[in-house]
């Protein structure tokens, strides 16, 4: 059966009680340059390549998220590198929540973000 959804993720949504804070955070994980004074509520698009998007969601108006802390990696960044990344990400003083786990054809580690949310930097 033919689907008019596309197989293709366009935007991720990430949840954020403090959206200056986590554009520095996430922006600084990427090593891109940002400007606070030219960030303006309820949401953030951190510049990502290829097609799907990475947008910071604070809400609107008067709404406050809150933080929340799940138990698995709500998405991943690639690296050809994991050993150079992780202690890029320790140099940073970004929270650690796991340290490097190897298989053969795969390595990763997870970090917390300001909200706890935790990402995943892997290789595959």
């Amino acid at each position: 059966m033919s689907s008019p959804i596309m197989n293709k993720i366009n935007t991720i949504f990430v949840h954020v009680s403090d959206l200056e804070r986590s554009v520095k955070w996430y922006a600084e994980l990427l090593g891109q340059e940002y400007d606070l004074t030219a960030v303006e509520r309820p949401v953030y698009n951190i510049k990502i390549a290829e097609h799907t998007g990475l947008t910071l969601d604070a809400g609107s108006g008067s709404i406050v998220k809150k933080q929340t802390s799940g138990m698995y990696p709500i998405f991943n960044f690639h690296t050809d590198n994991i050993d150079e990344s992780y202690v890029y990400v320790k140099e940073l003083g970004y929270d650690m929540e796991s340290e490097i786990t190897r298989f053969d054809d795969f390595s990763f580690f997870t970090i917390c973000d300001p909200d706890r949310n935790i990402i995943m930097i892997c290789t595959g």
